[in-house]
């Protein structure tokens, strides 16, 4: 369901930003030409009054044409009235906006829902979540083998609660795991809960080389490599604790999210840009290891990580938070630079020299083209495990 639920919200993700500009700049009365969803060859167009709405064959996006945005395009003196370039400041700022702050009514709404529904993770004192001995998924094989997970050969499901091991009750998590790791290759009975009835499965743990830790550091051997240990493996991952919140009680704590995400959003992009070298070299016999700090995600590898319900929204909003703060930008041809253009002109009561901003606007353009190529090229060939 998820892969589903991560495609509809990418298209509704696009179609409620240009849908935002759409209806700003009707409700003003500017003229809006075209509306289409994509980029490239058009597949299917339809006249409705003064707009040509379709879809394009390229689904990676959207445009609206208002007509006066674009500085060089001649319009006839009769629809002068009518054009953005013509409209009051704040009008215009309302136009170009719209499609931001959908971004961040969406992640907003998605949030709370989240919250409200399903209810707050729990951390502890360190501000790691604390985990039940409830199922929240099953691994179907052994990491780094093809060979299938003993969780997935003895038939757990998603929503069992394990109940004892070898006869012996387990009341956390952190006994279950201790457990596991203590009986690598053993055969071991694991009795869950499931619907209320108790279930005996049988499995065969599997064994496999953990790094060792010691102060949340790596433990490193006289190669520089880390040390690790042998500890059995079961295959499967708890569901956090969570606090139920009602609707009202989640409204600041959605804010607060928010808020969070957002700033780890801004730092991301600002590690995006300067990191943007390391990254393209690592196509070409690089570091691959840029990759575990920052790499762009296509709408194929968000797709990839789409999992249960839950995830995928949060995901959806944490997608509309860095796309939001990405238009935000005060550089052409973002949002955020029409914006800035248009506060410049307020402000000062003078118009930009639009020449001078194109090779900015030229290599905003060829960045972003190029985090989305390299983002479907990574989600192709070098997929997130």
């Amino acid at each position: 369901m998820g892969p589903f639920v991560m495609i509809a919200g990418i298209v509704a993700m696009i179609v409620i930003h240009e849908g935002g500009h759409f209806l700003a700049a009707k409700a003003f009365g500017m003229k809006a030409t075209r509306a289409f969803f994509g980029f490239g060859p058009t597949l299917w167009s339809t006249t409705r009054g003064e707009t040509e709405y379709g879809v394009k064959a390229i689904p990676l996006g959207g445009f609206v044409s208002i007509i006066g945005m674009n500085p060089f395009e001649e319009i006839p003196e009769e629809d002068e009235h009518r054009t953005y370039r013509a409209a009051p400041f704040w009008k215009k700022t309302v136009v170009v906006l719209a499609g931001v702050f959908s971004h961040f009514v969406v992640a907003l709404f998605l949030l709370w829902f989240v919250g409200t529904v399903w209810g707050i993770v729990v951390l502890d004192a360190d501000g790691i979540p604390e985990r039940t001995t409830t199922i929240a998924a099953v691994s179907p094989v052994v990491p780094g083998t093809s060979e299938p997970s003993p969780a997935a050969v003895s038939g757990i499901e998603p929503g069992d609660i394990i109940v004892a091991t070898n006869g012996e009750p387990i009341a956390t998590w952190d006994e279950f795991s201790l457990f596991a790791e203590e009986h690598a290759g053993d055969s071991v009975a694991v009795t869950v809960d499931r619907d209320g009835q108790p279930l005996d499965l049988r499995a065969t743990f599997a064994t496999i080389d953990r790094p060792i830790v010691v102060d949340n550091e790596f433990v490193l051997g006289p190669d520089g490599d880390p040390v690790t240990e042998e500890v059995g493996f079961y295959g499967v991952t708890p569901e956090a604790a969570r606090d139920e919140v009602g609707p009202i009680r989640m409204l600041p704590l959605a804010a607060s999210q928010f808020g969070e995400i957002a700033v780890m959003s801004m730092r991301g992009l600002g590690q995006l840009v300067i990191g943007f070298p390391e990254l393209v070299l690592s196509l070409f016999g690089g570091d691959d290891e840029i990759l575990e700090t920052i790499r762009p995600i296509s709408p194929i590898g968000l797709v990839q990580l789409a999992g249960p319900l839950e995830s995928t929204l949060v995901l959806l909003a944490l997608v509309n938070i860095f796309v939001g703060v990405l238009n935000f930008v005060p550089f052409y041809p973002l949002d955020g630079g029409h914006f800035a253009v248009a506060a410049y002109e307020k402000i000062t009561g003078r118009k930009p020299k639009v020449e001078k901003m194109l090779p900015f606007a030229a290599a905003i353009f060829i960045f972003i083209v190029s985090l989305g190529l390299i983002g479907v090229y990574l989600d192709i060939f070098k997929p997130i495990q």
